[in-house]
This record gives C-alpha cells, sequence and structure tokens, in this order.
C-alpha cells in the first residue's frame, strides 16, 4: 500500500492508493502544459480521487483551466521570491468536503491567537538535542511506528530514514534517559531554496515538555545556516498541539488542503504554514 515517488518526464510525483492521490512536489517547468494532462490521466487510470500539485506562478493559470482550485498560498515559496500555490482537482467529489469543519476552524483560530515568545523555548534539564546521524535510523523508525498508526511516507522504515538522509534530509533528536524522545526532519528542496518542517513525532511520556516546539526553533536555526530561504510546514488540521507550535513560532497560515493526507487510519485535512528565515535574493 506504500505509495511510490517517481517521475512523468522532470516532474517528481508521489502517488498511489495509500493516500488515494497524485501529489506533484517538484513540478518542472520543462513539463509544462502537457503534465497537466498526464496528470489528470494517470489519475483516472488509477482511480485516485485527488490530485494535489505544488506550483510555482507560471503554472497557476494552466491548472486553474484545468478545474483546480487554490488551497493554500505561500508567497516567496520559490527561492524566497516565487509565489507558491498549492492547487487540488478532486476527482471523487465528496473528497472535497470537509467533514470536520467546527473542529478544524476551531482548531485554526485558537492557534491564530497565539502570541510569539520573545525568547526562543528551552529544553528541561535531563534532556539533549542532536542532529540524527545513521546510527540513529532505527532508533528513529521505532518511535515513528509507535507514534503513528500510518503515514504518508514509511519513515517508520529505517531502511527508508537512511535512505532519506543521503538526500537532503536531516533528522533531529532529542534525548532522555539515553533513549530518542522526540524527533522531527527538515526536507529540504535545494534548487528552490524552501525547507519542509515535519516528520514530528514525542513519546506519550513526554508529551507536554515542549519537545517540539524545541525541535523546531533548531530546525530553524539549522536550516538557515544551510542557506533555506523559506520554512514550510503540513500539520494536522484537528491537532491544536502542532498548530499552536508553529503560530507561536512566528509562522504565517497559508491555507488548508482538504482530506489530504492519510494519517494514523484516516484523511485528514492539513494546514500550511510557512515563515522566511533568509533574505530572497532574485534568481
Amino acid at each position: 500500500m506504500r505509495d511510490v515517488i517517481t517521475r512523468i518526464v522532470e516532474t517528481v510525483i508521489q502517488h498511489g492508493h495509500h493516500n488515494d492521490r497524485i501529489y506533484v512536489m517538484k513540478l518542472s517547468a520543462r513539463d509544462m502544459p502537457n503534465i497537466v494532462h498526464r496528470l489528470y490521466d494517470l489519475a483516472v487510470k488509477n482511480s485516485y480521487s485527488k490530485i494535489l500539485v505544488k506550483a510555482p506562478s507560471f503554472a497557476k493559470d494552466a491548472f486553474l483551466k484545468a478545474g483546480y482550485a487554490v488551497e493554500a498560498y505561500v508567497p516567496g515559496f520559490f527561492h524566497g521570491c516565487i509565489d507558491g500555490y498549492f492547487m487540488a482537482k478532486y476527482i471523487d467529489g465528496t473528497r472535497a468536503v470537509e467533514r470536520k469543519k467546527s473542529i478544524v476552524e476551531g482548531v485554526l483560530s485558537a492557534a491564530r491567537l497565539i502570541t510569539r515568545k520573545n525568547r526562543g523555548p528551552s529544553l528541561k534539564d535531563g534532556f539533549t538535542f542532536h542532529v540524527a546521524g545513521p546510527e540513529d535510523a532505527k532508533e528513529l523508525a521505532g518511535l515513528y511506528g509507535r507514534v503513528f498508526s500510518t503515514y504518508p511516507f514509511p519513515i517508520n522504515d529505517a531502511d527508508y530514514i537512511l535512505k532519506t538522509m543521503k538526500n537532503n534530509v536531516r533528522y533531529f533528536c532529542v534525548r532522555a534517559n539515553g533513549r530518542i524522545v522526540g524527533a522531527s526532519s527538515a526536507e529540504m528542496d535545494r534548487g528552490s531554496g524552501n525547507v519542509e518542517m515535519t516528520d514530528f513525532a514525542t513519546s506519550e511520556r513526554y508529551q507536554g515538555y515542549g519537545i517540539s516546539a524545541y525541535l523546531l526553533h533548531r530546525m530553524e536555526e539549522n536550516m538557515a545556516m544551510e542557506g533555506m530561504k523559506l520554512a514550510y510546514t503540513i500539520a494536522r488540521a484537528t491537532s491544536y498541539p502542532i498548530n499552536r507550535i508553529f503560530s507561536r513560532a512566528g509562522y504565517s497560515y497559508g491555507g488548508r488542503l482538504t482530506n489530504n493526507t492519510n494519517i494514523c487510519g484516516a484523511y485528514e485535512s492539513m494546514n500550511v504554514w510557512f515563515k522566511h528565515i533568509n533574505k530572497c535574493h532574485s534568481t
């Protein structure tokens, strides 16, 4: 049931029946406009109910004409200067219906009321932070397997973690009593100058200790040093804690991806949050 990451000519996509969708992760300008029709044909062939595209501004109109709608907008998403759009087309209209509207709206309203802290978060005594290496892959996979019953990517597989570590993904850990109790990852798109802050997980016993907030703070420092211009996340819209963390860290709300991702056994709507962490340099 795992979705696969592949290419249509030069465009990178993830697709499969686990998430029942096509997700265009990196759209190539050279594939426009034919890619629009090829995505639809692939969705129909496999009976997928949704197509989601991360589209630069130059591609927006072509997807709008093909019946896509903008679900989230991130100014300066590419290189810190070129706007980005998360655009969706629903092959099955029932998937476009938000079934938890009052919950997701309540979570968002509450999160946006959070004021940014003047000081960065800190770890309590007895906790340590480090950037993960290959030797941590098995323990990381174990933590993710315990926290998430299902997930859009196989992060409960140590081999997958090792592979992504070699491919522009950096993992971060917090330990207590010698064990990894909190983790996250930064998925860098060096060609576009943006980074997805993702895969936050904390052992049940250690929730409420501010581990994810601290991880995000250290990730931002690390990614700014790597030259990333913009950091963003795609967070579960029903989870007040994770939305609160990004709002408090100064991230802006960009929009919601409806019934987008299979997490913990059900399709979840996801909120997009973003923050500029380095200045734009025209390309």
